[in-house]
């Protein structure tokens, strides 16, 4: 038993008892030769016993087979001489106690006050955040009347950032005609009137003008977004709160928002994105040993950031096709995607780069701007990668996550990191992107991701190597590989249904995706319809 005395009595009792030195003793036999080792202890002890054990066997050089021995030795001194100091302060506490050397109530009044600090039940509530504050609020008003409203707010910002980034996409273009021009003239001139070095330095010059074009553009669209998140999120707050109020006239004036209120984007530009045809084929299966779980599969020919991608109905004047995401944001039905990257966290090129033009394209309401999630996986990722390296020697399948309420179709974006090795014919069940695929899936299970696309292949674009043996043999490993996965699922979420879409590229020949189409209900064994007729 162990007694807490007031501060003064628990200041003397522990000086009382601390800083004592103990001598540790250990024998040992070297031969025929008969070795004591005596150190001198101070109490209690501050360092870690596995860290003074390595110096005792370093600073006094003491044979390696007495290591394990001396290690427990000075372990079970150390935790004997810790207990006894405990028992005679506990002693000297209660002795205290009895002799009214200590106030009653002072000493219970500082117990339930150091309990009810340290105690979760008594402890008092965490105030919500304004992220989770502002959540709850649009989660009410997105499944409200109020909903169209807000789409429409979110368009009419769209449009804005849409022109910006129209005016910078024409400013840059005429910036680099001009300097196109200026170096045609020197190239004309090379070797006559001008040399390298003058070429070499109206490229740097043509460089950093870009450079700082670039940036201003930059830093003018992140003003601007940041802008209208805030004016967004304080005029969710203040109609939510219009909406408590019965006795407010002006809220039905409020949510009203006629069409022709909107503003038409300028299309001269090209950044408005048109739906290129599609090939698509649906499934229905049933996993399970034995409690079967019902799982909807799709295959289309589509390109992986359409899913992403702002879209207008023309038909119907200005509408978000993105209602279904935004009233599942704040969800446990959620959508994820698959996109295939290198293993640097950046936005630079390829995939990388275009996916992060797209979330660019419109003001993300509810989470960090893609540069800024990057920034927090990279200062997370060294750590992570060297943890894992001194742990796993298999191949573990790396992916970063991105959140996104500004996107067409998804909420999730998971970066699988893969290396060239996925182009080649030769990869198994265990390499790194398959691994990946899993790990996926399984964060898919323990957040709520119900809709999942997955890039079928493991490449975004075909190439001159990917033959349709190649196509066929590496669908097949990731069909199978993925119906394992769903498998487990049953055993990770209690087996929930899902959708996952398997996407090809959009340069695949018809006969291909068929080809495909026919194998995938060949391994997943798709529901077929039984019709029971009764005999007369």
């Amino acid at each position: 038993m162990t007694a807490t005395l007031a501060p003064d009595k628990m200041k003397a009792n522990q000086e009382k008892f601390c800083g004592r030195e103990r001598e540790f003793a250990y024998k040992f036999n070297v031969g025929s030769q008969c070795f004591e080792l005596t150190v001198p202890l101070k109490f209690p002890v501050q360092e870690n016993p596995s860290n003074l054990h390595g110096r005792l066997m370093l600073l006094h050089n003491l044979p390696c087979f007495i290591e394990s021995d001396l290690k427990e030795s000075l372990n079970h001194f150390i935790e004997e001489e810790s207990l006894r100091d405990y028992d005679r302060e506990a002693e000297a506490a209660l002795e205290a106690l009895k002799s009214g050397e200590v106030d009653v109530h002072q000493l219970t009044s500082a117990w339930a006050k150091t309990y009810a600090e340290t105690t979760l039940e008594h402890a008092r509530p965490e105030e919500p955040s304004w992220d989770e504050d502002f959540a709850d609020v649009y989660h009410d008003l997105i499944h409200s009347p109020a909903s169209e409203t807000l789409l429409n707010l979110e368009h009419n910002y769209f449009v804005s950032i849409s022109e910006l980034i129209g005016e910078r996409d024409v400013e840059l273009k005429k910036l680099r005609e001009r300097q196109g021009a200026e170096m045609d003239k020197v190239m004309q001139e090379l070797g006559k009137s001008l040399t390298d070095q003058d070429v070499n330095s109206l490229a740097a010059q043509h460089f950093e003008s870009q450079q700082v074009l670039e940036n201003k553009w930059t830093n003018e669209l992140k003003q601007s977004t940041a802008i209208q998140k805030q004016e967004y999120q304080e005029w969710v707050i203040k109609l939510h709160q219009d909406l408590k109020n019965p006795n407010n006239q002006s809220i039905s004036e409020e949510i009203k928002v006629q069409p022709s209120q909107f503003r038409e984007s300028v299309e001269a530009n090209g950044r408005i994105y048109e739906d290129q045809r599609k090939l698509e084929e649906s499934f229905t299966i049933h996993l399970g040993a034995q409690l079967k779980t019902m799982h909807n599969l799709r295959l289309l020919r589509a390109d992986m950031l359409d899913f992403c991608k702002y879209k207008r109905d023309h038909r119907s004047g200005v509408k978000l096709h993105r209602l279904q995401t935004a009233l599942s944001l704040y969800s446990a039905s959620l959508c994820g995607l698959v996109l295939l990257v290198d293993n640097r966290i950046n936005s630079y090129s390829g995939i990388k780069r275009d996916f992060a033009t797209v979330c660019q394209e419109c003001t993300d309401f509810h989470f960090p701007r893609i540069e800024e999630q990057l920034e927090i996986v990279q200062q997370v990722v060294l750590y992570a990668r060297t943890q894992r390296k001194s742990k796993l020697k298999e191949p573990n399948g790396e992916f970063y996550i991105t959140r996104h309420s500004n996107l067409s179709e998804i909420h999730v974006a998971f970066h699988l990191c893969v290396d060239d090795n996925v182009r080649s014919g030769n990869i198994t069940a265990r390499d790194p992107a398959i691994m990946g695929l899993r790990n996926i899936l399984k964060v898919c299970c323990t957040h709520d991701i119900t809709t999942i696309s997955i890039p079928l292949l493991l490449v975004h674009d075909m190439s001159e190597e990917m033959t349709i043996p190649w196509c066929l043999r590496r669908a097949e490993l990731v069909f199978k590989c993925v119906k394992g996965f769903m498998m487990e699922m049953a055993s990770w979420d209690g087996g929930i249904s899902r959708t996952v879409q398997f996407l090809v590229p959009q340069s695949i020949s018809e006969e291909m995706f068929y080809q495909l189409s026919n194998m995938l209900p060949q391994i997943f064994r798709v529901s077929s319809t039984l019709t029971l007729t009764s005999k007369h």
